[in-house]
């Protein structure tokens, strides 16, 4: 009689794309490990969080630099990562005000088979959860692998994921999934077009997560829960550019439900877990790239 499978017990299982940003700037040209879903991962592994990653890289120089990267800081790249394919790549223009914009050569393919860990909270988002074919297996993995919350941030890329018509339910049907969900006012502005974040947050809740949250730029974040909805004020800081922010205020938001979960979730509780992320991304977009910090860096 054959013994039952054994997983190993993580923090956190990330489930997304790990690419190769390639930066131009006015300074010329730069290759910086990239990818939303690895860079959660990576904000994580810096705050000391267990945290695996399963992505889709090639066996080739591009895909050893991001594992190395990442295992730099703490993240464990799933063997099953690996592919012959060769490793996506996205291009990364930076506007005078230090925004980005971007290009993708991105393969995302996912095996279904059962995971080899047992995580505490799955994440995922971005082209992850859009580009067909992987994506189809990203929602299977989210419900069987048995997490105690799932979160989820779509860091919308229109020019990957087809028009608004095709992602919307493809949205919704992830955020299902999920216990929490962040995203940005440009997501939301793309999703649900006209409709305030007040309104965005509302509309999320009511499909099933038990906390939400936008990051508003300049403005800072608005977070729900429940009934009520709190407004976080931005981390004044000197801005170098923003590539990283949405991620390590996702990697905080994750931290902070390892500690306190999202059942139950006070006002109180909602505004110490928003004005934690805020922070945390003011430290990325005061330096260049996407540095996230580490816990001693946010508290």
């Amino acid at each position: 009689m054959s013994q039952p499978r054994v997983m190993d017990a993580v923090d956190v299982l990330v489930i997304g794309e790990a690419l190769i940003d390639v930066v131009r700037s006015p300074g010329g040209d730069a290759e910086h490990v990239g990818g939303s879903p690895a860079n959660v991962a990576l904000g994580l592994g810096r705050l000391g969080v267990d945290v695996s990653l399963l992505t889709c890289i090639g066996r080739d120089a591009r895909g050893t630099a991001i594992a190395e990267h990442l295992a730099d800081s703490g993240v464990d790249v799933l063997e099953r990562s690996y592919s012959d394919a060769a490793t996506s790549t996205a291009i990364a223009t930076l506007a005078a005000d230090g925004s980005a914009s971007y290009q993708f050569d991105v393969t995302w393919r996912l095996s279904s088979a059962v995971l080899p860990v047992h995580p505490r909270i799955v994440h995922t988002g971005s082209i992850a959860a859009f580009l067909a074919p992987g994506a189809v297996a990203v929602r299977e993995h989210l419900a069987s692998v048995g997490a105690d919350e799932i979160t989820f941030d779509p860091n919308v890329r229109p020019a990957l994921i087809g028009s608004r018509e095709q992602a919307l339910p493809v949205f919704e049907q992830t955020a299902r999934l999920a216990s929490v969900v962040k995203l940005s006012d440009e997501d939301a502005e793309w999703l649900y077009p006209g409709a305030g974040p007040a309104e965005v947050l509302e509309r999320i809740l009511a499909l099933g997560p038990r906390l939400a949250a936008i990051t508003l730029g300049g403005a800072g974040s608005m977070l729900a829960a429940g009934d009520f909805a709190v407004e976080v004020p931005v981390t004044a800081v000197d801005v170098v550019d923003t590539i990283g922010a949405g991620d390590t205020y996702m990697a905080s938001l994750i931290d902070s439900i390892l500690a306190e979960g999202t059942d139950g979730l006070t006002r109180d509780a909602v505004e110490r877990i928003g004005r934690r992320a805020s922070r945390a991304a003011a430290v990325t977009v005061s330096r260049a790239g996407a540095d996230l910090p580490t816990r001693a860096e946010i508290g």
